[in-house]
């Protein structure tokens, strides 16, 4: 069971690593998507430092190398701007 491939721990690993790699990747996906349309709305001043304060926080954590609370970050932006484009407190322009 020493080989590469009968290694249960080396699976384990690679798997961890695909793990990171993916999460990473759709963190920074999302991050992208929630500044462009951070760009767009417009609104209640406080809302919108809420939300601005989450991409941040996403951009710090992604630095430290903390990907579940980079993405969840992201998360929280992306809702913000959500509840407040549906509650009328944010505006979208195109």
């Amino acid at each position: 069971m020493n080989s590469e491939k009968g290694c249960p721990g080396r699976n384990i690993e690679e798997a961890e690593g695909k793990l990171e790699e993916d999460l990473r990747a759709e963190t920074v996906k999302w991050q992208k998507k929630a500044e462009d349309l951070y760009e767009k709305v417009s609104g209640d001043g406080e809302f919108r430092e809420n939300v601005s304060a989450y991409i941040r926080d996403c951009q710090y954590f992604l630095e430290k190398g903390d990907l579940i609370r980079a993405f969840e970050a992201v998360i929280w932006a992306w809702a913000w701007m959500e509840i407040g484009l549906e509650k009328g407190l944010l505006q979208q322009s195109e």
